[in-house]
């Protein structure tokens, strides 16, 4: 780091010499792996183009539809690129999904009928589909349990693990099983995220058993940190927020869906209506957003990956447990930093705000934020509101006081966030 620079934060930030040590050593002991996060980036840079090119996308799909959005030729387009880059049949890219979980909801509420029955097979799925399988403390209208579809859940075993007996035994002993649930990030779980290797390979020990079940993965953090995606390694259908990854920070808003078409269309007439799909929608003007949002994203997505093994070992050497480690192979996007104290956690997230371009003078406070069991904080200082692919930390205010941190549009600031965040902390044991 420049002296300047080091002056400048000394100055306006108040970092110590004990923070500016850390850094200068995870810097140090991170910089070889980022060769390879870089050849990543390169290939998935590549494959986007491609997409383009072979749909023929040109300013005429940067549409300003209103109204029914019919015959809406951007966003048809767009479809298709997503179609593409995933290697699936279909894809459903919209604006008015409001959030990952609204994608994620209408992927499984579309394809599963009363009588059916979800397997969640990576443990209990994130805080906010709780709701909507019916899981909940707090009971949900229209949740999905009450239209007579229940969901069971196949823990992971004590190392983090798929339990492939286990998940082979549901399936022979219960044909009610329509959809199998699979998520590829911790979310707020204390694991490791999972490789699209280890996806393929509990799809693989899923179909020795029933060839009749829909695959279903959520993606959310995971676009362009692999050179592959679980698509190609037989998931039916995929959804994701284009407020993270895929939306490379310029997106305003909205989720895609991915998969075979029949999957792709059900979950289409779930969004709208049955009868209309995907073919109705207006997209007001946002095609643009979302289109140079999709061609940044996997140089975008790649930054935030370096954030969180920076991050990951400054924490290391701070003494705090971490997971992924800063030597762990990456999947997502996520770094999650176990503090065991709740000030430290409020206090983290603090520094990450007080790091961030937008609203840098709020002070993160728990709240009961809506779609949530526990009281959360959350640092969001971000152009577009919510959105996790810009620099954020968020975590449940319970034990033991876990903090996710997840994006940064560049590594530049993700340092200056961490930097931060991480003297903020420090300040707790003075």
């Amino acid at each position: 780091m420049l002296k300047k620079t080091e002056e400048f934060l000394i100055k306006n930030y108040n970092i110590s010499e004990r923070t500016f040590e850390i850094y200068r050593q995870a810097l140090s002991d991170t910089e070889a792996q980022f060769k390879e996060y870089d050849e990543i980036r390169e290939f998935n840079q590549l494959k986007v183009l491609k997409a383009f090119q072979l749909e023929k996308i040109s300013d005429s799909h940067f549409t300003n539809t209103t109204g029914y959005g019919l015959d809406d030729l951007g966003r048809d387009s767009l479809d298709k690129v997503y179609a593409n880059i995933f290697n699936t049949e279909a894809g459903l890219v919209r604006p008015h999904f409001v959030s990952g979980t609204h994608a994620i909801g209408c992927a499984i509420a579309g394809n599963v009928m009363p009588g059916d029955k979800i397997l969640c097979v990576s443990g209990l799925p994130y805080d906010t589909l709780l709701g909507v399988l019916g899981l909940s403390e707090k009971k949900n209208a229209g949740s999905l349990d009450q239209y007579g579809i229940k969901t069971d859940i196949v823990d992971l075993d004590n190392k983090g693990k798929f339990q492939f007996d286990k998940i082979q035994e549901a399936l022979r002993n219960d044909p009610s099983i329509r959809l199998i649930h699979i998520q590829r990030s911790t979310g707020y779980a204390s694991r490791k995220s999972f490789l699209v290797s280890e996806i393929a390979e509990v799809i693989r020990h899923i179909r020795e058993i029933r060839e009749d079940v829909i695959i279903f993965v959520d993606n959310c953090y995971g676009e362009f940190i692999e050179p592959v995606e679980p698509t190609e390694y037989g998931a039916d259908i995929m959804a994701g927020s284009l407020m993270k990854n895929i939306g490379g920070g310029i997106a305003p808003g909205g989720g895609y869906i991915v998969g075979k078409r029949q999957y792709v269309d059900a979950a289409a007439n779930r969004m709208t209506v049955p009868g209309v799909g995907g073919e109705y929608g207006a997209t007001y003007g946002l095609m643009r957003s979302l289109y140079q949002g999709l061609f940044s994203a996997p140089h975008v997505a790649i930054e935030a990956v370096k954030t969180a093994i920076f991050c990951a070992r400054v924490m290391e050497i701070a003494g705090f447990k971490v997971f992924p480690s800063s030597t762990d192979k990456r999947t997502d996007i996520i770094q999650a930093i176990e503090f065991g104290d709740a000030k430290k956690l409020i206090n983290f997230c603090s520094g990450i705000q007080a790091g961030s371009p937008i609203d840098a003078f709020a002070v993160c406070e728990p709240w009961a934020m809506p779609g949530y069991d526990s009281e959360i904080v959350m640092a969001a200082g971000s152009f577009i509101s919510g959105s996790t692919i810009e620099l954020s930390a968020d975590g449940p205010v319970r034990e033991p006081y876990i903090a996710y941190i997840q994006g940064g549009l560049n590594f530049d600031h993700g340092k200056i966030g961490i930097l931060i965040g991480l003297s903020k902390v420090l300040e707790v044991n003075k």
